[in-house]
């Protein structure tokens, strides 16, 4: 039986920089790993089935774990059966990419666990088919994010500590697109101009977030009392990072809704990960 963690994400800032021909946008981003967790347990069983526990209120079809080991069958040398177990701590539907990273968890195993003998490379583009936050899990290091979200240019973050709050609501990414008033024509940027400047750098979907969610709006208004507030990914989730001025204790026993304390990441916990088969 194999136990493994399947951290979360923050997205620093987020701009959409254009739309392709295929309707796909174009964006910058900095993704940060955190450690908070998803647990994963996978055991080899006999009958050749893939059974998941732990999240039943998604269709089997469209659980990301289930369509990443479907991917990998076609390598395997030595397929088995799995049960696979999640234990959530990441929300759904928060921005905090915690599909994403089950679904490159998955794609890390069972590489190993069914010896297909793909390189990260080659699972980073299986992994782009199931989302574009899938790649930064499977490389597990810190990243200057272009294209879709699948350009990846590793970097170094300062260590820090986010407080994150998790809104009452489920945001649809897909309506948040499908917005007019979305600003999808920032200017393209760089790292070096990140670093000069960082609070000067959002998140193109935090105004759309907060009109049409109350819940968001009510959870940013109240970390803007102690920090620049940011909206991760589509939301809902938003965070500021830790100063010292700050009185952590206070801010998480008074938080809206359900409040986190994370820590960054350098890398993940996946990075060294190895099975013997």
């Amino acid at each position: 039986m194999i136990r493994v963690p399947s951290p979360a994400k923050l997205n620093l800032f987020l701009h959409i920089t254009g739309r392709r021909d295929n309707g796909y946008h174009e964006l910058q981003t900095i993704f940060q790993l955190i450690d908070l967790y998803d647990w994963m347990t996978f055991e080899p069983i006999a009958d050749g089935v893939i059974h998941i526990e732990g999240l039943n209120e998604v269709a089997l079809e469209q659980n990301l774990i289930y369509r990443a080991a479907q991917l990998l069958k076609p390598h395997a040398k030595e397929p088995c059966g799995l049960n696979i177990q999640i234990e959530k701590n990441i929300p759904m539907g928060a921005g905090l990419g915690g599909g994403s990273s089950n679904a490159a968890t998955t794609l890390i195993v069972l590489n190993q666990l069914w010896q297909c003998g793909l390189n990260e490379q080659q699972l980073a583009d299986y992994g782009v088919q199931l989302g574009a936050d899938v790649p930064i899990f499977i490389f597990g290091r810190n990243a200057w994010a272009e294209g879709i979200g699948e350009h990846l240019s590793f970097i170094d973050l300062a260590q820090k500590q986010f407080i994150i709050l998790k809104p009452d609501c489920f945001i649809s990414t897909q309506a948040l697109f499908s917005q007019k008033t979305l600003t999808r024509d920032s200017k393209i940027t760089t790292f070096c101009a990140y670093q000069l400047e960082p609070f000067n750098f959002g998140n193109n979907f935090e105004p759309l977030a907060r009109q049409l969610y109350p819940e968001v709006e009510e959870a940013m208004q109240y970390l803007d009392q102690f920090g620049l507030a940011k909206l991760t990914g589509t939301g809902a989730c938003v965070f500021i990072e830790v100063t010292s001025e700050i009185d952590i204790k206070k801010i998480l026993q008074n938080a809206p809704c359900k409040a986190y304390l994370v820590n960054s990441l350098a890398e993940s916990p996946l990075r060294n990960f190895s099975v013997t088969c």
